[in-house]
């Protein structure tokens, strides 16, 4: 078994899932994804673990207190050579809001498979619908 990559070289990304739906959220940048939808998330800072790094980035990209979960599906390579870790997450707290990205909506898994991703994104489809059941 190879080990996981260290915590700088991993991005994480969260899955909200409540009522049968999962949030998603519009990119406004790079040009090349703007526009497409993602599961939101961000880097992980120096001296975070995944999960504080996630709690962290959907406060700030969303407004929203999270707890997070176990992992979904598989760990995505980046074309920058980081890796992509995608958690279910639950809200505690918040209204999720676009504070920085063009829109957020929530998506049942009979839309996942039109929903225009942003590539990496787009692996953990099939894992989605399987979590939205």
């Amino acid at each position: 078994m190879v080990p996981p990559p260290p915590a700088a070289a991993t991005v994480v990304a969260g899955a909200v899932i409540e009522n049968g739906r999962v949030l998603l959220a519009q990119r406004a940048t790079p040009p090349e994804l703007a526009g497409r939808w993602e599961l939101p998330g961000g880097k992980i800072e120096p001296g975070e673990t995944p999960q504080d790094a996630l709690v962290r980035e959907l406060r700030e990209e969303l407004g929203i207190d999270v707890t997070v979960d176990e992992p979904v599906g598989v760990d995505v390579p980046l074309p920058s050579g980081h890796v992509l870790r995608a958690y279910a997450v639950r809200r505690v707290a918040g209204t999720p809001s676009a504070l920085d990205h063009d829109a957020v909506r929530w998506v049942g898994a009979a839309e996942l498979h039109e929903v225009d991703w942003v590539p990496a994104d787009r692996e953990w489809v099939a894992d989605l619908v399987a979590m939205l059941g």
